[in-house]
């Protein structure tokens, strides 16, 4: 029977409903408000249930709701739809895909919209690899689809408990996202049709595999500083906060480029839509430096800029890491960016406040940190029941105000993330990118060097504000002597660079030779260590 209500309250984008019959947390429903003579249903998610009365964030502009206006619930909770096609789409945070939206809606997107995320009509080349008699658990693979370069697995409904038998698999050939591919039995004996597509609730993590793994395997990024000195392990977690300005979303769309992944969701949650309009225009076009083929391949973005309603930025990272999980369970390595957590929090703290709780810090909600530790845990190296293993690794960057770090929602952010990319306005001033300043960043990953070859004295020469700060003054301020170059090159080339192939070459040459290649090297002693150009070919001769 389907649940209905009234509304007895507006406040902004949140509603009150008095409702008859069951409802539950995070279910969905939707608010019916008449304009030009039509009805309009606009999507509402519960939050708070109190007796007969349900507090509702409407994800839709709330103009024209009235008292006493309906309330219809599905009884579903806020889900996502999962399954092939889901690669190359720019979703909103509801999963409406954008490009058919702005078909159907013009330029400006008309509320009360809502698009199936998946193409009902394309057909996929299904090959069972399940027989009939097997017994599979949920998240186990039934058949695999082609998507692109990758063998998507079509696997056991997430939301399917305990042991199942396979009756029969449809034999191989093209079906589309809704046609049956496969019926399992129960161990009461009831049949359930299984399609390509499933729908799990965006909040709620995906736990079907094996085992969870400790990350150990270093995230190759190409980006020299941040593989050495402050690496990200596969199934780990990092963050990267920063002024405005600083190059935190330049910073992330270089590393969805070169990251050694498989595939990489970008969430834009509350983003500038210039930034985002950036990515949108360049990723299509862009070469896949893994494949040849264009990035977007196996790309999935979520999009939703500061313009949208700002209810919908909180449903955009869930939407986002349920796909980085659905992902995971094909022994696939995920690379999930959220930009930016700040105006999630954001979002949040207007919510708290309409909801009439008591503040936190900065008024944001007093449980904050447990969301932002939630979000962060979906992250992980698993091992799946096949045997074999998938990684969600999630960078989130942080937008403090003024670039305070102390702020709650980095130091939240801070608590539970694995690598701490501080960016540094002094140093995207002096245009030195990645603008990751030394003094602030930290990782309690290992590096793509071994230990023993890197050496302890220049991490602590990097760590050290005392050391640093000279060597900076001598490069970017003060005058610098012959002398000087020579004794500091030869102490940070030895330290840092001791495995180069030319490294006993540079040894040999005199001191003035020394000062000559290190004048043509411009920038503080850390820089000339991170970047790995000591040598030139102009100058090795």
């Amino acid at each position: 029977m389907e649940t209905t209500g009234k509304i007895v309250g507006v406040n902004g984008n949140m509603i009150t409903v008095a409702f008859d019959g069951a409802v539950a947390q995070n279910e969905v429903g939707y608010a019916c408000v008449g304009q030009d003579g039509t009805v309009q249903r606009l999507m509402s998610e519960i939050v708070r249930i109190r007796s007969r009365l349900a507090d509702m964030q409407v994800f839709e502009d709330t103009r024209g709701l009235q008292v006493g206006d309906a309330v219809i619930f599905n009884g579903h909770l806020l889900s996502a739809e999962l399954g092939p096609g889901l690669l190359k789409q720019i979703y909103d945070g509801l999963q409406n895909p954008l490009p058919q939206l702005a078909a159907q809606c013009g330029f400006f997107l008309q509320r009360g919209t809502y698009l199936h995320a998946l193409n009902r009509t394309s057909k996929w080349d299904f090959t069972p690899t399940a027989k009939p008699g097997d017994r599979l658990t949920a998240g186990e693979t039934l058949g695999t689809v082609p998507e692109g370069i990758f063998k998507h697995r079509i696997m056991v409904p997430f939301v399917l408990r305990g042991a199942f038998t396979v009756k029969n698999t449809a034999p191989a050939g093209a079906y589309t996202v809704e046609q049956e591919v496969a019926v399992l039995t129960d161990s009461e004996g009831k049949d359930h049709s299984v399609t390509m597509m499933q729908r799990w609730p965006v909040k709620l993590p995906v736990t079907c595999f094996a085992e969870r793994l400790m990350p150990a395997d270093t995230m190759t990024t190409r980006i020299r500083p941040v593989d050495t000195f402050f690496p990200v392990a596969l199934g780990g977690t990092y963050c990267i906060p920063g002024p405005f300005g600083a190059g935190k979303t330049v910073l992330q769309q270089i590393t969805s480029r070169y990251a050694d992944v498989d595939i990489v969701v970008l969430a834009a949650c509350g983003e500038r839509a210039g930034e985002v309009v950036e990515t949108l225009r360049e990723f299509p076009e862009l070469a896949d430096p893994r494949t040849g083929k264009t990035l977007m391949d196996r790309t999935v973005i979520i999009c939703n800029t500061s313009s949208m309603p700002v209810a919908a930025r909180e449903a955009s990272v869930y939407t986002a890491v349920t796909i980085a999980s659905y992902y995971r369970q094909m022994g696939l390595n995920v690379l999930l960016l959220a930009d930016s957590t700040s105006r999630w929090a954001q979002a949040l703290r207007e919510l708290s406040g309409r909801l009439e709780e008591i503040p936190g810090e900065e008024a944001f909600p007093a449980y904050l940190e447990s969301l932002i530790a939630n979000f962060y845990e979906r992250a992980g190296l698993v091992r799946l029941k096949d045997g074999t293993t998938g990684s969600v690794t999630i960078g989130g960057t942080v937008s403090p105000a003024g670039g305070n770090f102390d702020e709650p929602v980095t130091q939240a952010t801070l608590k539970v993330v694995g690598a701490f990319h501080g960016l540094s306005r002094a140093r995207s001033d002096a245009r030195r990118f990645p603008a990751i300043d030394p003094l602030e960043r930290w990782s309690k990953y290992k590096s793509i060097i071994e230990q023993e070859r890197v050496p302890k004295r220049a991490i602590e020469e990097l760590r050290s504000a005392e050391s640093l700060k000279p060597l900076a003054d001598l490069g970017m301020r003060n005058p610098i002597k012959l002398d000087e170059i020579g004794r500091i090159c030869e102490s940070a080339v030895r330290q840092v660079c001791a495995q180069h192939p030319l490294h006993e070459q540079y040894l040999e040459t005199s001191r003035a030779n020394r000062a000559r290649i290190a004048s043509e090297l411009s920038g503080p002693v850390y820089d000339l260590a991170v970047s790995g150009n000591y040598f030139p070919e102009s100058l090795a001769a």
